[in-house]
C-alpha cells in the first residue's frame, strides 16, 4: 500500500501545532512510514508491529494537532499538512544529526583555547615541562599558560583556571585543594665549597641570601618570621621577583636561596641544607562553575588534578618530605630531565 499526497485541503487547515511536540521518537517513526511508502515496510524496517506503528503515529496525530493520514478503500494518503510535517521533521532529523556530529567532535578532536593562571615557579618549573603531557592527548586544544606571583580572579573571567598559594576569597567559584607545597633552604655545591653549609640559623644569618619577592610567596613575612630582628638589607645579597632568575642566582653560587623541596626531584643543581627552615603553602585550584561543563575547560581541570597528586608525587603531600627521602618514596618515572636549562654540549 503505497502512500499519495491528498491536495486540495484548504490553506487556513493547514497550520501544524509542532510546538506541541514532545515526543521525537513518534515523529521519528511518521518520517519513517512516509519514506518507506507503507505502515507495513516501515514496521518491518523499524522491528514493530504495524499495530504499534499504527499506535505511534495516532499520538503524533494528537501531540501536533493535526490529521496527516487519510485511510479509504484506495489506501493511506499523505495530507497536505503532512506534507508540511514531513519537511519540519526532517530538519529536526538534521539537527539532531548535527548535534551528534558536535558531541563526537567534542569527544574526539577536542579544540579552542584554555587560559591557565599559575605561579610563576610552579609554571615555569613543574607545568610548562609536563604539559606536553596533555598537549599529546589533545592536541588541538591552546592552552595559555599565564605564569604571574598575582593571584588571578577565575570569577572576574582573568582565567579559565586559576592554581593559588593561598585560598581564593571569592565564594561564587569552585575551589580543589591540589596539595601542599614545602619551601627550604638550599646552595650550590659551587657556594657550600666557597662558604660552607650552615646547619643552624645562627649560621644562616652569616652567609649570603637570595630572595624572591612577590605577592604570593608572602617574602616579607616569611623573612620577619625566620630572621626576626634582622632588615633585608643585614642578610640579602640579591633579590628578585621571579624564581626562574631566583633559582639560576642560587645555582651558580650568589647565595643560599629558598625552593620548593621537588627541586631535587626535578633534577635542580642545588643541595638542600640541614637548616630547620621551613614554609608550607597549600595549592589551590579555582574555576568557574559554568566553565565545567566546557570539554576543553574539564579535561584540563582534571589533568591539572592529577599533575598535583600527592599519592603520586610526594612532594604535594602535607607532611614534609625531605628531598634525600624522595627518591625512596617516589615511584614514578624519573623527572631530572625536567629542571636541564640550557645545554652547552657542543658550543
Amino acid at each position: 500500500m503505497r502512500l499519495v499526497v491528498e491536495r486540495g485541503v484548504p490553506q487556513e487547515e493547514r497550520k501544524v501545532a509542532l510546538g506541541n511536540l514532545t515526543d521525537w521518537d513518534a515523529a521519528r517513526v511518521f518520517l519513517e512510514v512516509v519514506r518507506c511508502g507503507s505502515f507495513r515496510s516501515a514496521a518491518e524496517r523499524l522491528e514493530l508491529s504495524i499495530n504499534g506503528v499504527r499506535r505511534r503515529i495516532d499520538d503524533f496525530e494528537r501531540q501536533i494537532g493535526t490529521t496527516l493520514f487519510t485511510r479509504d478503500v484506495h489506501g493511506t494518503r499523505l495530507t497536505d499538512e503532512g506534507s508540511l510535517v514531513v519537511s519540519a521533521v526532517e530538519r529536526m532529523e538534521a539537527a539532531s544529526f548535527d548535534l551528534l556530529r558536535a558531541g563526537n567532535s567534542v569527544t574526539s578532536t577536542l579544540s579552542g583555547e584554555v587560559r591557565v593562571a599559575v605561579t610563576e615557579g610552579l609554571g615555569t618549573f613543574w607545568l610548562a615541562p609536563r604539559l606536553v603531557e596533555f598537549q599529546q592527548s589533545y592536541p588541538n586544544i591552546l592552552v595559555d599558560l599565564h605564569c604571574e606571583m598575582r593571584s588571578a580572579d577565575v570569577s572576574r573571567h582573568e582565567a579559565d583556571i586559576a592554581i593559588h598559594l593561598s585560598r581564593p576569597a571569592a565564594l561564587d567559584v569552585k575551589l580543589v585543594r591540589l596539595g601542599r607545597m614545602h619551601l627550604m633552604c638550599f646552595a650550590s655545591q659551587k657556594y657550600i665549597e666557597t662558604y660552607g653549609a650552615p646547619r643552624t640559623v645562627a649560621e644562616l644569618v652569616k652567609h649570603r641570601l637570595v630572595m624572591q619577592v612577590a605577592d604570593q610567596t608572602a617574602a616579607k613575612e616569611t623573612f620577619e618570621n625566620w630572621f626576626p630582628g634582622y632588615s633585608q638589607r643585614d642578610l640579602l645579597v640579591m633579590k628578585t621577583n621571579v624564581s626562574s632568575a631566583n633559582y639560576w642566582a642560587v645555582a651558580y653560587g650568589a647565595g643560599i636561596g629558598v625552593f620548593p623541596t621537588y627541586a631535587s626531584a626535578l633534577g635542580g643543581k642545588i643541595i638542600p641544607l640541614e637548616v630547620e627552615l621551613r614554609r608550607p603553602f597549600d595549592i589551590w585550584l579555582s574555576y568557574h562553575p559554568g566553565n565545567s561543563r566546557i570539554p576543553r575547560v574539564r579535561h584540563m581541570i582534571d589533568w591539572l588534578i592529577e599533575a598535583f597528586n600527592p599519592a603520586k608525587f610526594p612532594w604535594f603531600k602535607d607532611e614534609f618530605i625531605h628531598p634525600s627521602e624522595l627518591k625512596a618514596v617516589y615511584k614514578g618515572e624519573s623527572l631530572t630531565h625536567l629542571f636541564g636549562g640550557f645545554s652547552t654540549e657542543g658550543r
